[in-house]
């Protein structure tokens, strides 16, 4: 499009900044994105089922997704769980998961420097966390912060995270 050539923002909800996310850094060659403004984004995942409470219907129903949330039918069938994140299960998660280890450049044997570059090539980049977010579990994955593997606390800050596409200098440059 001749009206993007000088560039252009994004602006995402929730789950539309992976997809923001994923035309920044996967869309090579198109026109440059500015500015990208994140408003309550699972950068990092997230750790819980979205949007189920504490009743036993959804106990029962996060139960029986977390059992299956890596299988091939509900990654190619349910957009939440290209996001879902389990700090219990990172191996799994890492193997099985068919978008965000693809994104954050989490995969040792499939890393992209493209991706980093064109993330990095930002000029601006604001995240959103919402204070009292119930939603997203840690809610600091909003700003890529997340639980170390094998646990779920401390929340750890994007510097201390094992994303390697995305290293303390990113963040430095970014945030």
């Amino acid at each position: 499009m001749k009206e993007l050539s000088e560039g252009y923002n994004i602006v995402g909800l929730s789950q539309g900044n992976l997809i923001g996310r994923g035309v920044v850094e996967f869309c090579e060659g198109g026109p440059p994105v500015k500015n990208f403004v994140s408003l309550g984004g699972p950068h990092a995942g997230t750790a819980s089922v979205p949007l189920c409470g504490s009743g036993i219907f959804c106990i029962i129903a996060n139960n029986l997704i977390k059992a299956e949330v890596y299988s091939d039918y509900v990654q190619d069938h349910l957009a939440p769980s290209g996001y879902l994140k389990f700090p219990n299960d990172i191996p799994k998660y890492l193997e099985k998961c068919k978008f965000l280890p693809k994104l954050n450049n989490e995969l040792p044997d499939k890393r992209n420097s493209t991706y980093k570059e064109c993330f990095s090539s930002l000029q601006n980049l604001v995240l959103i966390m919402f204070k009292d977010d119930k939603v997203l579990i840690p809610k600091e994955t909003a700003w890529f912060g997340y639980y170390p593997d094998g646990a779920f606390s401390p929340v750890l800050p994007p510097q201390k995270m094992m994303l390697e596409g995305f290293t303390s200098s990113v963040w430095q440059e970014v945030i």
